[in-house]
């Protein structure tokens, strides 16, 4: 009997590169050219920076105000072992 059922990371792959704009950016970085991760983060950091531009400090901490859980998480996997 064969199996028709894709591997799970196939299908996740698929359901990511099939969202509108983050999958086609998702695409490039992935399969696309080496360059492109370079890209992805010199916009990535630009727009950080024009939202500090139009919102000031608020816009500047919020990534390090939502990153505190994950650091969280982070010490306690380690200490864990």
């Amino acid at each position: 009997m064969v199996s028709t059922a894709m591997p799970r990371s196939r299908t996740l792959r698929r359901g990511l590169y099939g969202t509108p704009i983050l999958g086609r950016i998702a695409h490039e970085v992935i399969e696309g050219d080496r360059d492109n991760k370079w890209y992805l983060a010199v916009a990535v950091l630009t727009l950080w920076v024009l939202a500090g531009m139009t919102w000031g400090l608020p816009a500047l901490v919020a990534p390090f105000v939502l990153a505190a859980p994950l650091c969280l998480v982070m010490l306690v996997a380690i200490s864990r072992g």
